[in-house]
């Protein structure tokens, strides 16, 4: 796919190039590009490292570099802001009626990425990263992906060795040979058919952002109906004392649960946003925010009685997709026992 666009684009600027000077001539408008002029405007890498600069950069500078530019409109884990694309997850969906597609899922080659990301981001302030925060920033969604290590240094001279796992997923376009005998040569223009009709509709309702506040209204609106119509629960009896929190280790956990805070809120004033609030959530039975859409995996898991234990938040913590199979979850886990225990006991807190 990259390699062939890449390839139009450097015949078509050669031939505008080479063209210049004949209508700079006859036009007597402008000059012939300086050859500066045309090396600025070179700027894209095809599939065989074609025009990658040397350089290199690691997943964990990646990580710093994405969080300040790219995580406001895809997230702290490239798992997308409301309808800004989600560049991680998807794996083994593009079977499925309605596929995820991702750097890591859909995109065959690594070059279409870095070249993308060198060129056109950030969304505003294009081409201001340098190519040593390129490379690092690839690499880091390729860890969002799992392809690589959180220690993985990508460079110009490993960039050819990443595979990607849909790499042999297209197919040279050969419609001009192939479907050749389809060409009518004298197409029908107008009145082609005698009527019109509507044969298929939009299936994703999700793509428009509602407007600010709506979802809110709905809740409360539903809330005051739902209090009205139902006599009020008699008193449930008093939980038991919750056991003691080792404070020191929760503050710890407060620092790694940034990683969390894209996905995630805590506190009085949390809100559910991609993922639920996890307020209550150590000891809780899975699914038990009543007002958050969860994924089919573990509304499944619920049914079964699953509970957030701690050997099922460390099981969780440390590969999502691992414990649930098909989880939306993004996240690829904390890589340390002390980061999970920490966390788990920082969740304590909000009990």
């Amino acid at each position: 796919m990259s390699k062939y666009r890449n390839l139009a684009l450097s015949t078509a600027m050669a031939t505008l190039v080479a063209a210049a000077p004949a209508f700079a001539d006859k036009m007597g408008l402008g000059r012939p590009a300086l050859p500066e002029e045309i090396a600025a405007w070179n700027l894209d890498v095809s599939p065989n490292g074609d025009g990658l600069p040397a350089g290199s950069g690691d997943v964990m500078t990646g990580e710093e570099v994405f969080a300040e530019h790219c995580a406001v409109c895809h997230g702290d884990f490239a798992e997308g802001v409301d309808n800004w694309p989600k560049l991680a997850g998807g794996m083994d969906t593009l079977d499925h009626e309605d596929p995820l597609k991702t750097v890591g899922s859909y995109w065959p080659y690594l070059s279409t990425a870095w070249d993308y990301v060198h060129r056109s981001m950030p969304f505003g302030n294009a081409q201001t990263m340098s190519v040593d925060d390129t490379y690092a920033i690839v690499a880091y969604i390729l860890y969002s992906n799992d392809l690589v290590d959180d220690d993985f240094v990508l460079s110009n001279e490993n960039f050819l060795d990443v595979e990607m796992p849909n790499a042999n997923g297209f197919i040279i376009d050969d419609r001009e040979t192939a479907e050749k005998h389809f060409w009518n040569p004298e197409p029908c223009m107008s009145n082609c058919k005698d009527s019109v009709e509507i044969t298929m509709r939009a299936t994703v309702l999700d793509v428009t952002p509602e407007e600010e506040g709506t979802n809110e209204a709905a809740a409360e609106a539903e809330t005051v109906q739902v209090a009205a119509a139902e006599p009020a629960p008699a008193a449930e009896p008093a939980a038991p004392a919750a056991p003691a929190i080792d404070m020191a280790l929760a503050e710890d956990g407060e620092k790694v649960f940034k990683k969390c805070k894209a996905c995630h809120q805590v506190g009085d004033d949390a809100k559910n946003k991609t993922g639920p609030v996890l307020n209550g959530v150590v000891g809780a039975k899975f699914g038990h925010v009543e007002d958050f859409k969860y994924s089919k995996p573990l509304q499944e898991m619920a049914e079964a009685g699953g509970v957030w234990d701690e050997a099922s938040l460390t099981a969780f913590l440390t590969k999502p997709r691992d414990f649930m199979k098909g989880t939306k979850m993004s996240f690829a886990g904390l890589k340390k026992d002390d980061d999970i225990k920490a966390v788990i006991e920082y969740l304590k807190t909000f009990q």
